[in-house]
């Protein structure tokens, strides 16, 4: 899948995750995640592999995904990568 222009989706209130979709000339996909360091610490990793497994099943070859997470579940996090990058193709 080709991204095209820039694509977001969530909120950074507590509870949610705020997903930013951009193009990238580099091969792969590329996350950056922000939020409250005790959840980054315990559950960082597993978030990020999370958002790069969504956008990798969604058919996303080459992006940039930054996320700032304020809590989200697991299938927020999802919901939003996908509304992310449908808004960005």
């Amino acid at each position: 899948m080709h991204l095209s222009k820039i694509g977001e989706a969530g909120s950074a209130e507590r509870g949610d995750i705020l997903v930013t979709v951009t193009p990238a000339q580099e091969a792969g996909i590329q996350v950056e995640l922000t939020g409250k360091p005790v959840i980054l610490k315990q559950f960082g990793r597993q978030i990020k592999e999370l958002i790069a497994e969504t956008a990798a099943k969604s058919g996303v070859q080459h992006a940039l995904i930054s996320a700032k997470d304020g809590g989200a579940l697991d299938c927020t996090i999802k919901a939003r990568v996908r509304a992310a990058i449908q808004r960005a193709v």
